[in-house]
């Protein structure tokens, strides 16, 4: 790592062209972040990279920024049903984000960008792709669509960047990716950026990248430091309760409200409206058109809530977030980094609060245990008691044999019969208690087997009557 990384202040320090620092101006950005600061020159110089830091430090443009250098410094047409430039995201609206991202720094470069994902008009998608772009910002499965039906080819990619790598790399996605890396020319530079690089999915990266470098900004699978942090343990059938108690507060002015399914979702926004907050809903069963308007009205203020799933934890950049509300907890405790994160952006101060029913507790403590940090608990008049850490007791040793102490013994196990045991055996007369052993046996055809003990009472009494009655 060269020296002089430590002492840039500015864009202009990292070498960024003119137009560039004409567009940042105008977007109002005049400090590089540290993600920023380290990774630009590694993206200049043409290496491959994995970019680890939080959500919210300006990852796109650690990306951004260098790749619209370098084609504007290399001017060519990548041809028709090509590009230059592959980017790949994981959901729609991260996908849309990152092109208006590569729109607004290059505006005053001439550079063609485009975004292609599920959900929009193929055909419209497929007018762009003719003519050729320079970067092209792809969700996996519609970009396969694209060249399954020969309106994109990736023979002419020069880079290729995976944005929230960690999620992209995941089984849902790893086999699309596979079969996107099998088209793609071997010469070509690859960049991983995320938030969180567990090992196994670091292993998996390198398979994709050439000698990469790899620079954490902060410590992986880190909270933002701006993010104040509160859980509340509440009853399930408490929350929604909980949630209206919490925004008669009227500090809280716009808040990204996290539940774990998608009808859960639309259950919370009707109950919302039914007690007159403003809310939204974000999430996969929703149509695109759908999902748009809900975030433009999100971002333009007509709705105080937007209630999403996992898909705006990686997707919503909005400012002013000021409440991120784990109506639920993730069940994967990465998940938690990225839900946060959806606050306290661009220097910002911001709040997360999370409300944790007892069956939830043990995604509590997987995200204390990842995030190496307690999250204080915050009492209200829902609260449930906060529980205590149980300490087992041990098992009392045994005695080593000969000693003065007799060891202790063990009660004896009771055979455990419920009243209802053997429904068939009570038809024949059986009490629940009857022994198994003692009683009739049933072949598989049903035809009564007898044990050495002879047949039951009853079944005595019923043959000798009827032996009687045929003599």
């Amino acid at each position: 790592m060269r020296l002089e990384r430590f002492y840039v202040t500015t864009f202009k320090d990292l070498g960024v062209s003119a137009p560039i620092l004409k567009a940042l101006d105008a977007e109002g950005y005049s400090t590089p972040t540290p993600i920023q600061i380290q990774g630009i020159p590694i993206v200049q110089s043409g290496r491959d990279l994995i970019g680890l830091a939080q959500t919210g430090t300006g990852k796109t443009a650690a990306f951004a920024l260098p790749i619209l250098d370098r084609l504007a410094g290399a001017r060519k047409h990548a041809g028709e049903k090509s590009c230059r430039v592959l980017v790949l995201a994981p959901t729609r609206e991260l996908a849309a984000q990152i092109a208006d991202s590569f729109r607004a720094y290059g505006r005053f470069l001439g550079l063609s960008t485009a975004v292609v994902f599920g959900g929009a008009s193929m055909f419209k998608q497929k007018e762009t792709l003719f003519r050729g772009v320079d970067i092209l910002v792809a969700t996996p499965g519609r970009l396969l669509d694209h060249v399954a039906q020969r309106s994109l080819k990736l023979d002419k990619v020069e880079i290729l960047v995976l944005d929230e790598a960690d999620h992209m790399l995941d089984m849902g996605f790893v086999h699309d990716l596979r079969r996107i890396a099998g088209m793609l020319p071997r010469e070509r530079q690859s960049l991983f950026f995320s938030a969180t690089m567990p090992a196994p999915i670091a292993e998996l990266a390198a398979q994709f990248l050439d000698k990469p470098e790899q620079i954490a900004v902060t410590p992986v699978s880190s909270t933002a430091e701006r993010v104040q942090q509160a859980v509340i343990h509440v009853d399930q059938q408490k929350k929604q309760d909980l949630l209206h108690a919490l925004l008669n507060d009227r500090s809280i002015k716009r808040a990204l409200v996290f539940t774990r399914t998608k009808h859960g979702a639309d259950r919370v926004v009707r109950r919302l409206e039914s007690a007159g907050f403003e809310a939204e809903a974000i999430h996969g069963n929703k149509s695109q058109g759908q999902r748009t308007r809900a975030l433009d009205a999100f971002k333009k203020g007509k709705a105080r809530l937007l209630v999403a799933t996992e898909i705006a934890a990686r997707g919503i950049d909005v400012d002013q977030i000021s409440h991120v509300i784990n109506f639920d907890l993730p069940n994967v405790a990465e998940q938690y980094v990225h839900r946060i994160g959806r606050t306290a952006r661009a220097g910002a101060d911001g709040i997360a609060i999370s409300f944790c029913a007892p069956d939830e507790r043990a995604y509590l403590n997987d995200i204390e245990r990842l995030t190496k940090q307690p999250v204080p608990v915050l009492e209200t008049d829902f609260s449930l008691k906060a529980p205590k850490d149980l300490k087992r007791t041990p098992r009392p040793k045994t005695e080593a044999r000969g000693s003065m102490h007799p060891a202790r013994k063990h009660a004896s196990k009771k055979r455990h019969v419920s009243p209802t045991h053997g429904k068939a055996h009570a038809k024949l007369g059986h009490s629940p208690n009857h022994a198994r052993d003692g009683g009739d046996r049933r072949d598989r055809k049903g035809n009564a087997v007898w044990s050495n003990t002879g047949a039951p009472a009853k079944r005595r009494s019923q043959f000798k009557s009827k032996f009687d009655s045929s003599r």
